[in-house]
């Protein structure tokens, strides 16, 4: 069977005691649900999802996750965060415009990824900041699958400026071939 996945935005709090102060759920369901239905440059969904999290976007330096229905169940919960969400989500929609941004920055390890020099055109967020990988399918099974999940949690934005020097760049090199 296919694992479906919900983006969701934790807020902006890095350290909370998994006590978010917001959080947010956005289906995919247009662009397709699972994983690698969704997961490209130039993606609708991803593009869109992108404005939320840039400099101008309400989401700026967001703790987020893309939550599978089949990843581990939630610390002191019966359920995984896909299926929390769905019972307590508030739902917000996708801005309309797009602003190309260059750089993918997580901000908690101090990592960048440089779009421009990616080799495919599978795009690195959905996948480095999923929960569940390779448990259904749809998933990503390809190239450095060890890198999903990496960031999930962490303190992401893009960005259109390369990050000071006191980030590294992450080179990652997600390929199904």
């Amino acid at each position: 069977m296919g694992q479906y996945y919900i983006a969701i935005i934790l807020g902006n709090q890095p350290d909370t005691d998994d006590k978010e102060v917001s959080r947010y759920v956005l289906s995919p369901f247009e662009c397709g649900s699972k994983l690698m239905e969704h997961s490209y440059i130039d993606n609708p969904f991803v593009c869109r999802f992108e404005q939320l999290i840039g400099n101008q976007g309400i989401f700026y330096k967001s703790r987020i996750v893309w939550a599978g229905d089949y990843a581990d169940k939630e610390k002191n919960s019966n359920d995984n965060l896909y299926y929390n969400m769905s019972q307590e989500k508030q739902s917000i929609s996708l801005p309309e415009f797009q602003i190309y941004y260059r750089y993918i920055v997580n901000h908690t390890k101090k990592e960048y990824i440089d779009k421009e020099r990616l080799p495919s055109k599978i795009h690195p967020l959905p996948l480095l900041v999923c929960e569940g990988n390779q448990r259904g399918g749809g998933d990503y099974w390809g190239k450095n699958s060890d890198l999903c999940g990496t960031w999930a949690r962490d303190v992401i934005s893009v960005e259109n400026d390369k990050p000071s020097d006191k980030y590294s760049e992450l080179v990652c090199n997600f390929s199904e071939d």
